[in-house]
């Protein structure tokens, strides 16, 4: 079956380009949580950065397009085996472009 588009109805932009910002709230420091995010982020090709802060929550930036940034979000709310997700924020905007890679930060 083809999916066409009927006048007037728009397909979601799954391939437009986006930026993540989320703090990642439980239990989330000192089980790995940052190197899984990492892991789950460059699988997907996406660019940013995932640090610890001070609050014992971890803060993950993202970039790239947004259907794979949705399934590392989906990942996140998840966290590896011993973590556990009680909350998470996020707050989307516009790429900016300023990492090449995904990198563990402190």
């Amino acid at each position: 079956m083809v999916n066409v588009e009927q006048p007037g109805e728009r397909r979601p932009q799954t391939s437009t380009l986006v930026r993540l910002s989320a703090v990642v709230r439980g239990r989330v420091q000192g089980v790995s949580f940052r190197y899984y995010a990492r892991q789950r982020a460059s699988e997907l090709g996406l660019t940013g950065t995932v640090r610890n802060l001070w609050d014992g929550s971890v803060e993950v930036i993202a970039e790239g397009p947004r259907r794979d940034v949705e399934e590392l979000l989906a990942s996140l709310r998840v966290g590896p085996r011993p973590a556990f997700v009680t909350e998470v924020d996020v707050e989307w905007s516009a790429p900016r472009g300023d990492r090449e890679s995904f990198e563990v930060l402190g």
